[in-house]
């Protein structure tokens, strides 16, 4: 006869696994962890002060526009049933919001770096984007300091 102890330890331990099992695994996790960055990066620069000389508000929109391609990336991927050097500028302590979206950026790039390639063009796309708008905050930085 199994024991009270003994049965409350195995249900749990059945417990666990089932909630294993049904757990939600991200099916594209690099691409969403990119556009985790992406979203983060957005809201970094969305409050940084707009004296960039343009720049911010150019790296915004090429953030949007990234943000689509990871996205369009993701649904692509699903569809077709695909699961998944140093900056001298950085640091800057003037401008916190405009150095957080760029490392935001940065890794919102590795993570789509990582990614697999198989994203009819989008994860590309989204890479070249983020490019851009690295350039843009970097540029922006320079133009605030």
């Amino acid at each position: 006869m199994i024991s009270r102890k003994s049965l409350i330890i195995l249900l749990a331990a059945l417990m666990g696994a089932a909630a294993l099992v049904y757990a939600k695994v991200p099916d594209q996790p690099f691409m969403e962890a990119a556009r985790a960055d992406l979203l983060k990066a957005k809201a970094e620069l969305q409050v940084a002060e707009h004296n960039k000389g343009g720049h911010r508000a150019k790296a915004l929109g090429l953030v949007n526009q990234a943000i689509t391609e990871v996205n369009r990336g993701i649904q692509f991927a699903r569809q077709n049933n695909h699961a998944e050097a140093v900056d001298p500028l950085a640091g800057s302590p003037d401008q916190p919001h405009m150095q957080a979206a760029l490392d935001d950026l940065k890794n919102a790039r590795n993570n789509l770096v990582q990614a697999t390639a198989d994203k009819g063009g989008h994860r590309a796309n989204a890479i070249k984007l983020v490019d851009q708008a690295i350039d843009q905050v970097n540029a922006g930085i320079a133009a605030g300091s």
